[in-house]
């Protein structure tokens, strides 16, 4: 038998093989600039819970999320601000493989950021976040409450002046949003650099002054101060509008796009540049209203299955779910999109202020 095996494999030993093997496999990942290598993959709409970050920290976060019971579109953005936080410690992993971020900022920079997250959703445990973000759990109504009297009163003003339309007062209301998260995160961030100062004031000892630690701590302060300016600046435009009313010849509609626009009109940009980026921030304003687009879709078709669920027919429901999983997925990729153009639109905005300096 072993002769007679030995004789066939000869002439056949290739077609065997490939008969065994089947079919190569496909390329799954290309060079350093595929998008495999920069991108995380979008994640199917098929995933089971906890397959959804690559990170078993940010799908435990996801998890307590949907337990919360968060709306559909913060739900969406929550997706969003993980996917983003994934991509950066990936990141920071292969620079820390490569002996790089040896004095730690880099890795700082990401824990003062995942800080944030967990505020903004509420998932850090405090039952002064939870309160700040119950809100959120109905989309952010007119009716809820700011969380600051100067804000409370000027949203009064402007509601009760007969200076804005419906659409302005909704307009209005993003901004007055938009600023409340700018102090909710300042002061978490004011939060952690606190805890910090302590711990370094405990440690520090006259043989080890701790350089690394003190310029960390001093890029913080610097940061921080950069936040609370614009903190300011943003109370005063508020003001100002719930007073005047929009004027016809508003540069941007967008809070964030705005916020962008008056910080690179003080940076050290060229007239080109600023000419530039002004395009730029038209073109990042259009995909924020994309996004909002489908986030008000997945809203509705959220509000639609709850209703076909309770008196529909199974077929119905199937065709109304697989619609509100599709509304879903896509809301979860604009989103993660916005947030990236975001990011790089404030780090060039940051490089150019910190050349000023």
């Amino acid at each position: 038998m072993a002769s007679r095996r030995a004789g066939v494999s000869v002439p056949m030993a290739p077609l065997l093989l490939l008969l065994l093997l089947g079919p190569p496999p496909a390329v799954s990942h290309g060079g350093k600039y595929s998008r495999e290598k920069n991108e995380p993959p979008p994640p199917p709409a098929s995933r089971e819970p906890g397959e959804e970050f690559r990170m078993e920290k940010l799908n435990q976060l996801w998890e307590k999320a949907r337990r919360l019971h968060l709306s559909p579109v913060k739900l969406a953005e929550l997706h969003a601000d993980l996917k983003m936080q994934e991509r950066d410690e990936l990141s920071l992993k292969k620079l820390k493989a490569e002996g790089l971020d040896q004095d730690g900022e880099k890795e700082a920079s990401l824990v003062r950021n995942l800080n944030v997250i967990l505020a903004r959703y509420g998932l850090d445990g405090r039952k002064d976040a939870q309160v700040v973000h119950s809100n959120a759990l109905a989309g952010d109504t007119q009716d809820d409450g700011l969380g600051d009297p100067r804000l409370e009163k000027l949203w009064h003003k402007a509601k009760t002046s007969g200076k804005f339309s419906p659409e302005e007062l909704a307009k209005l209301w993003r901004e007055f949003l938009h600023h409340r998260d700018k102090v909710h995160e300042y002061n978490v961030l004011l939060d952690t650099l606190s805890r910090a100062e302590e711990a370094y004031n405990n440690a520090i000892s006259p043989v080890d002054p701790s350089h690394g630690k003190a310029d960390d701590l001093y890029d913080r302060h610097r940061e921080l101060k950069a936040k609370l300016h614009s903190i300011h600046q943003g109370l005063d435009r508020l003001r100002k509008v719930s007073h005047q009313g929009y004027g016809a010849a508003a540069e941007f509609e967008e809070p964030r796009v705005i916020d962008l626009w008056d910080l690179a009109q003080t940076a050290n940009f060229t007239k080109k540049e600023l000419e530039s980026f002004r395009e730029e921030l038209k073109h990042f304003e259009a995909k924020i209203e994309k996004h909002n687009h489908y986030q008000k879709q997945l809203e509705i078709s959220h509000e639609k299955l709850k209703h076909v669920e309770r008196v529909g027919s199974q077929e119905h429901v199937s065709r109304n779910r697989e619609k509100y999983v599709l509304l879903e997925e896509k809301t979860k990729e604009l989103g993660y999109k916005v947030r990236k153009h975001l990011q790089d639109l404030s780090s060039r905005v940051s490089r150019a202020r910190h050349n000023e300096l």
